[in-house]
């Protein structure tokens, strides 16, 4: 990243939030402002470490999950589903995808109305070298504490279930 900044222009927005008399949401904002922050900084990372891979995290994502998948192939509709994303997003990917020889589309068996997406051989083959790639430079990386990251997945775990994103 470039040079870095002489002082937190979060902690100066709160500051400034504070000083127009919205100190009532002047934490929550510096909080907020700086989840997006930290989201871009970190898909920054990921985004570097996927290009050589000729991967974006969007279809990195849809990569690791076929991956994961017993069959190595999922319908359409449950990727879109499971990554939590509009299925004009999927089909997007899986064109992409599709196109650099990493997955194919087919029929479901049973179902004639459902598509199915299934990784192919060099897919598979990618979608592990980028995760060991990931795993290295990123995650191996993360910049946090373990004591941290734990607090992270409990407190965006418990913001993400209030907000309706999972019930369990």
């Amino acid at each position: 990243m470039g040079n870095p900044l002489p002082r937190d222009p979060i902690a100066d927005a709160q500051r400034n939030w504070e000083r127009h008399g919205w100190g009532d949401v002047a934490a929550p904002m510096a909080a907020i402002t700086a989840i997006m922050r930290t989201q871009q900084i970190l898909l920054g990372r990921i985004e570097g470490v996927l290009k050589p891979f000729g991967l974006t995290f969007a279809r990195y994502e849809l990569l690791a999950l076929l991956s994961f998948a017993r069959s190595g192939a999922l319908p359409m509709n449950k990727a879109s589903a499971l990554l939590q994303v509009h299925p004009t997003s999927v089909t997007n990917a899986v064109d992409r995808l599709q196109d650099a020889g990493l997955v194919v589309r087919s029929p479901h068996p049973t179902d004639g109305r459902t598509t199915l997406i299934e990784l192919t051989t060099e897919g598979r083959t990618l979608a592990k070298r980028a995760t060991a790639a990931l795993n290295t430079e990123v995650f191996g990386q993360s910049g946090f504490g373990s004591q941290d990251v734990d607090q992270l997945i409990r407190i965006l775990g418990k913001f993400r279930r209030e907000a309706g994103d999972f019930a369990g």
